[in-house]
């Protein structure tokens, strides 16, 4: 199931306009952290007045992250640099991407005036972006949600195996854990801050590779008996030391 949210969305009427989107394209679950609803946002919501009425609001974007096993982040400024853990998808591939995944998807839209900030960009699993002019890239919320929500309704169902469950955000940072504490014991890279990247760089790959739970404590456990069996090496050379 994928979800629209609207973080600290400033403007009421844009709130309205992307219920309204939403409704065009086939979509219906819509989260708002810490919204200011007014009746201008229903006014310009016109026929999708019930995408308001039943969005789930919540007050903070931690407790909007929790909601979703994959949450992927919306950005007008990919920048000029490449950094792996930061490289965007395009709408059509992020179509693809999501296209027959059966958890719980959130599509995270920011402010108006700066959109998401790094850090909460940061928590997300990937992000999307819309290839646009130079010389005006930032488009209107409600326009942007159009685009990426036009992409994502060509989607053709798939069948979805019952019996496997999309892996939880808990799960997958428990991945994550293990592999930054098998680097750890491996002191590689042996510099702090590569270290970091590497473990970005790790979270990333987890978060676009659509894991089922199973898949994820399959990958638990030989990476942690890997850690604990290095680590007791290490311990057996200084004492032998």
């Amino acid at each position: 199931m994928i979800s629209i949210v609207l973080v600290e969305p400033e403007g009421p009427a844009n709130i309205g306009m992307v219920a309204r989107t939403m409704k065009n394209f086939g979509f219906s679950s819509l989260v708002l952290v810490n919204p200011n609803i007014t009746e201008e946002s229903y006014s310009y919501a016109v026929h999708a007045v019930e995408v308001l009425e039943n969005a789930m609001i919540v007050e903070s974007f931690e407790e909007a992250l929790g909601l979703f096993d994959v949450a992927v982040g919306t950005t007008g400024k990919p920048g000029k640099t490449y950094i792996p853990e930061r490289a965007p998808l395009m709408p059509w591939e992020l179509r693809e991407t999501l296209r027959g995944y059966s958890g719980r998807v959130g599509i995270f839209f920011g402010r108006e005036s700066i959109g998401l900030k790094n850090d909460e960009l940061n928590r997300l699993d990937f992000t999307v972006t819309i290839p646009t002019s130079e010389a005006y890239p930032v488009m209107n919320l409600a326009q942007a949600a159009a685009v990426i929500l036009y992409e994502l309704s060509k989607a053709k169902p798939e069948p979805v195996v019952d019996a496997l469950e999309p892996a939880t955000e808990r799960e997958k940072e428990e991945l994550v854990k293990i592999w930054a504490k098998l680097l750890e014991v491996l002191n590689y890279p042996k510099d702090a801050e590569r270290r970091e990247v590497f473990v970005k760089v790790f979270r990333k790959a987890v978060g676009k590779a659509f894991l089922y739970g199973r898949e994820v404590h399959t990958l638990i456990g030989p990476i942690r008996r890997a850690a604990l069996r290095l680590g007791e090496c290490g311990d057996a050379e200084r004492r032998e030391v």
